[in-house]
């Protein structure tokens, strides 16, 4: 979503390098590039300035360090400040009371909420080890009330037995004690949205907060609506008193404006952020991380919490002593691929890794996925024996092997060479990372 500002951003940092010192000429010329940048990826322009002013002040207010070239201090100075400007520290989600929890999701038709419903009941369950109770509350969009039901089979999670004849008040109020005898700690409401707020739906929305006394109340909303969603976050918190904000689509091809708005301009914290379709594209969102993947730094925590959801810790072990011992096979490449791809699109992962876009950037990341299935494919054909020992590949194993996955001798013996040269990199990068975050990461993903 912010790959233009990123590189708008970048060109105005690589305009200060070279520079002596930090100047106000130089700082002025600078913010110009900024503010152009913000405004044209819909940032808010009272949020703008206010940025403009932190940082303006800041920069000129401080001595550049001495490990600091001028550019490396003002993107500092930047970062700090975009990751205030997105709401400061991250914020957990508070679930402490009287079980069930009751979550009311909020939000205008169309933003994805009865689908990020699902996505949060399978986050509480997987990284909070909660009990969710799913809640159809909207009786007026066609099949509502069907998707909740078939999302929560498919996660394996109980939902209540609501009908589109009921009202929605008394289905939140029944759900209530229907969640109690499913021992479930959390209630999660999917209420009715609309095209736009009106008092009809305010006042529906009113009375199940009034009735329920929810922990919490979550805007849903939609960044690919820029400024409208921030309209539509300032209209449901003066009516509902909202607790928190869920940005969906923030993986989308939008300007970005509404998540770096929301938080100054709602003063209520976003807690989460849709990254796609697949229900555990749900992420607990960070001012941080985001502040440093719109500056084209990377994020590694964030990949190396992709690894360690979908990675077991004694397997990480275990491979890293295979790759230290060079005993790493394609038979351990194939299932590290496998990982890999349930950590998401290679798009995606590229945007975690420090300048990993750059190098990338004329690469055709489609034709890199096709890349890995072909190579997948190839590892397929191999029988046990072939995939831990490579040398036994003679000449009629290897068209053998390339029958089989629809390839030719001249691509396997590619696979090959590139395994070979892939494992020795392996082997010099665990002797070299075996302390700090290195050592948390697969082998693959370094």
């Amino acid at each position: 979503m912010f790959e233009t500002l990123t590189e708008k951003l970048e060109l105005t940092f690589r305009k200060l390098r070279g520079q002596g010192k930090i100047s106000e000429r130089n700082i002025e010329e600078a913010l110009r590039e900024v503010r152009l940048a913000l405004l044209e990826a819909d940032v808010h322009v009272k949020v703008v300035k206010e940025f403009l002013d932190s940082v303006k002040s800041k920069a000129l207010g401080q001595e550049v360090l001495a490990s600091l070239t001028p550019d490396q201090h003002f993107l500092r100075i930047v970062r700090d400040e975009l990751a205030v400007m997105l709401g400061g520290e991250g914020r957990e989600l508070e679930l402490k009371g009287a079980p069930p929890v009751v979550l009311m999701l909020v939000g205008l038709q169309g933003s994805g909420k009865t689908t990020t419903v699902a996505k949060l009941a399978l986050y509480l369950r997987k990284a909070k080890k909660r009990n969710p109770y799913l809640v159809p509350a909207d009786v007026y969009r066609p099949a509502a009330i069907e998707q909740l039901k078939i999302l929560g089979r498919d996660l394996d999670v109980p939902v209540y037995d609501s009908a589109p004849d009921e009202s929605p008040l008394a289905i939140c109020e029944r759900s209530l004690a229907a969640a109690r005898q499913q021992f479930s700690d959390i209630l999660l409401i999917d209420t009715a949205g609309r095209f736009h707020i009106d008092e009809e739906l305010m006042a529906e929305l009113q009375s199940i907060k009034e009735s329920l006394r929810p922990h919490h109340i979550l805007l849903v909303a939609d960044a690919m609506t820029g400024q409208d969603a921030v309209r539509q976050a300032q209209g449901f918190d003066s009516r509902l008193d909202l607790t928190g904000i869920i940005l969906t689509k923030l993986d989308g091809d939008a300007r970005g404006g509404a998540a770096l708005s929301m938080r100054k301009m709602v003063g209520k914290p976003i807690l989460f952020s849709g990254v796609g379709e697949k229900l555990d594209a749900l992420e607990p969102f960070y001012p941080d991380r985001l502040a440093s993947r719109i500056l084209g730094m990377g994020d590694l925590l964030s990949l190396i919490e992709k690894a360690e959801q979908t990675y077991e810790q004694k397997e990480v072990a275990r491979l890293q002593k295979l790759t230290q011992k060079n005993q790493f096979s394609l038979e351990d490449f194939q299932a590290q691929l496998q990982q890999l791809k349930k950590m998401g699109p290679l798009g995606d992962l590229l945007d975690l890794v420090p300048g990993a876009r750059k190098l990338t950037q004329n690469a055709d990341l489609g034709q890199a996925e096709k890349e890995l299935k072909r190579i997948e494919a190839i590892i397929n054909s191999m029988t046990p024996a072939e995939r831990r020992d490579p040398s036994i590949l003679n000449g009629s194993r290897r068209k053998r092997i390339a029958q089989g996955s629809g390839t030719t001798v001249t691509e396997i013996n590619r696979l090959i060479k590139q395994f070979l040269e892939m494992r020795k990199l392996m082997q010099r990068m665990s002797k070299l990372g075996s302390r700090g975050l290195l050592n948390r990461i697969p082998p693959l993903f370094r």
